[in-house]
């Protein structure tokens, strides 16, 4: 329990035990006891396994200061995404079911994430970024583990609109030596999706220490890097992950590249008329327009 209690969303319930009602505290002792299983409860049903109303469990909601059940839902969501080991995962994840079942969960389950990313996003927090991206010489773009993916896309993706880009891979002991040598205020972009290396911990620190402008994008609130962030964009998921939900964070990336190259005009067009020289020169990519083809 000493562990649960550090986490926002448990250290909320536990502390309001004195003021609870007896079945406010039966809804309580429940979900501390059984996260992984209300996380995934109607209002409906966690009233009718801890034998309450539903007006209860709407106004124990209520008292911890959410604004609704699904925004508490999603808090726990997150609190249980951040203890599950692998195991637990696949448990979860639907892995036994018909391969046709499964296509159809994957599929809904990512239509629901960007739904509710569109429906709670902070295009000011979302806009700020790209201030940042178009204004902070160098950029260095940092990922670890799964987090690198999404790291190399966004890098790689302002390479083709941007100067003075550097990817960087968290886990790479030399991202240490990069950080430390980099301009004064250099901008560093730290994607971190859960369970969240602690490399990227260490380096977000780092970030702070050297006086650089640190943004992160990651997949939850409770990621402990937002603690050290200038600014944070959070891509929500709905679901628990078995390994990683992509769609949200790509779709991050897809608008940040994507306005940006439409505020550059003139210099993005010599910066592309750059790159495209260089591809025909070095044979780089397919060109139908070969004589020969091998």
């Amino acid at each position: 329990m000493t562990e649960q209690q550090s986490h926002p969303t448990i250290k909320g319930i536990v502390e309001q035990h004195p003021s609870l009602t007896p079945k406010a505290r039966i809804l309580r002792n429940y979900i501390l006891k059984n996260p992984r299983k209300a996380v995934f409860m109607t209002t409906r049903e966690l009233a009718e396994t801890c034998r309450v109303s539903e007006a209860t469990v709407v106004r124990f909601v209520s008292q911890l200061g959410y604004k609704g059940y699904g925004a508490f839902q999603q808090a726990l969501r997150d609190y249980v995404d951040t203890e599950l080991t692998l195991l637990d995962r696949i448990d979860m994840s639907g892995m036994k079911g018909l391969g046709t079942d499964r296509l159809s969960r994957v599929v809904f389950e990512e239509m629901d994430n960007l739904k509710q990313f569109y429906e709670t996003v902070d295009m000011d927090a979302l806009n700020k970024v790209v201030d940042y991206l178009a204004t902070h010489t160098p950029v260095y773009v940092i990922g670890s583990r799964l987090s690198y993916t999404f790291a190399y896309y966004l890098g790689w993706s302002l390479t083709k609109i941007r100067q003075d880009v550097r990817i960087v891979k968290g886990s790479d002991s030399t991202a240490i030596d990069w950080l430390t040598i980099a301009a004064p205020q250099s901008l560093v972009v730290i994607i971190a999706t859960t369970r969240y290396p602690n490399e990227l911990i260490r380096l977000g620190k780092m970030v702070r220490r050297l006086g650089h402008t640190l943004i992160v994008i990651a997949d939850s609130p409770l990621c402990p890097l937002n603690h050290f962030a200038h600014l944070s964009l959070i891509a929500p998921s709905k679901s628990i992950p078995f390994i990683g939900n992509p769609t949200t964070i790509s779709c991050i990336i897809n608008y940040l590249v994507l306005e940006l190259a439409s505020r550059d005009g003139a210099p993005l067009k010599e910066h592309q008329e750059k790159l495209e020289l260089a591809y025909r020169e070095n044979d780089i990519l397919f060109n139908l327009d070969r004589e020969e083809i091998i």
